[in-house]
Formats: structure tokens, C-alpha cells, sequence
């Protein structure tokens, strides 16, 4: 699978918003440990600051971070957040991103303030998928929804322009520039 899919990585229409929404990195799974409390695995560590570079790298700084309260979602907004360097905003752990299901993500997105112009959401499978796919417009990068839609390994990363209001991101209304793997 490619790495980078995309013909623009950055919204370029005038007062659009960028949503990215990563799937968290690599994690353990240690024995005894519920699912919420698993940690990052050491390939997790070494990859989860590979998103936060390729973001710089994109120019793209979110102006707000969400994410799951799951040890290893907020392992990885860490890194990304240690990457982003001085310009990273203080993550809001919301615990309704753990186990959510797209409808679910998608209502905890559309609570967004519109001053927001760069929202970073942080989550798991299946639900970051499938908000991928129901937000992905008709206009959107073909090859990246079709490679996202194919497979969305951990350390995912997908970039959408939102040309309306956070409160109306539903379905078919959000157009996908980007999708990539930033892992070596």
C-alpha cells in the first residue's frame, strides 16, 4: 500500500476547515491489562511521531486536539503533540471516543466551536474508518478513500477540507485531500 495518497495534502478553497482524523499507533497487548489501559507497543513509540512530523512536514497545525481517553491514544497524541512542538494545542481527552461507533465520533465532532479552523481527532477502529467513509464527498481524492477504504492500518492519517459548519458534517460533505501511512 502507498505510504502518501493524495493530490493536495492542504484544503486550498477559501474558509474551508481541515479535519484530520489518525488512527492511534501500534499498540501492546499485555496479559491482564483491559483494552482501555493498553499502552503503545515499542513499535508504536517509535512510529507515533512520524504522524506529528508528517503534519508539520503538511503544514497542517491543529488548532484543537481530540481524542480518545484509551492509554494508547493519548500515548500517541503525545508524540504527535511533542512533534507539533510549541504550536500544539492541549489535547481535550474525551472518553466518548473510546469504543464509539461512527455516529457516536461523529456527534463529538459536530460539538466543535467553528473558531476551529484545524481539528486533530485521535481514535480507534472501526470508527475512524467508517466516519471516513461517510464523510468522504463525491469530490474527494479517489485513490486515498479507495486505499483508506482498502485498509486503515494504525498510524492512519486522513485529511479533509469541511467547507460548512462542524454542527452539519454528516455524510458526503466533507472532501478528503489526504490519506497516508507515515510510518518507515
Amino acid at each position: 500500500m502507498p505510504a502518501d495518497v493524495a493530490t493536495s495534502p492542504r484544503p486550498d478553497r477559501t474558509g474551508e476547515k481541515t479535519l484530520v482524523i489518525l488512527r492511534h499507533a501500534k499498540s501492546d497487548y499485555p496479559r491482564g491489562v483491559p483494552d482501555h489501559d493498553r499502552p503503545l507497543a515499542g513499535r508504536g513509540n517509535r512510529e507515533a511521531p512520524l504522524a506529528g512530523r508528517w503534519l508539520v512536514e503538511h503544514g497542517i497545525y491543529p488548532d484543537m486536539i481530540l481524542c480518545s481517553d484509551a492509554v494508547r491514544a493519548r500515548q500517541t497524541c503525545t508524540w504527535v503533540c511533542s512533534e507539533l512542538g510549541e504550536k500544539a494545542p492541549t489535547a481535550y481527552l474525551d472518553s466518548r471516543l473510546y469504543e464509539a461507533d461512527a455516529a457516536r465520533a461523529l456527534a463529538v465532532i459536530n460539538e466543535t466551536d467553528e473558531q476551529v479552523r484545524t481539528l486533530l481527532v485521535i481514535g480507534h477502529l472501526p470508527w475512524v474508518q467508517e466516519v471516513g467513509m461517510r464523510i468522504a464527498s463525491v469530490d474527494s481524492d479517489e485513490d486515498a478513500v479507495v486505499t483508506m477504504a482498502e485498509r486503515l492500518p494504525t498510524l492512519g492519517l486522513q485529511v479533509f477540507a469541511v467547507p460548512g459548519e462542524w454542527a452539519t458534517l454528516d455524510g458526503r460533505d466533507a472532501r478528503m485531500t489526504h490519506f497516508a501511512v507515515p510510518c518507515p
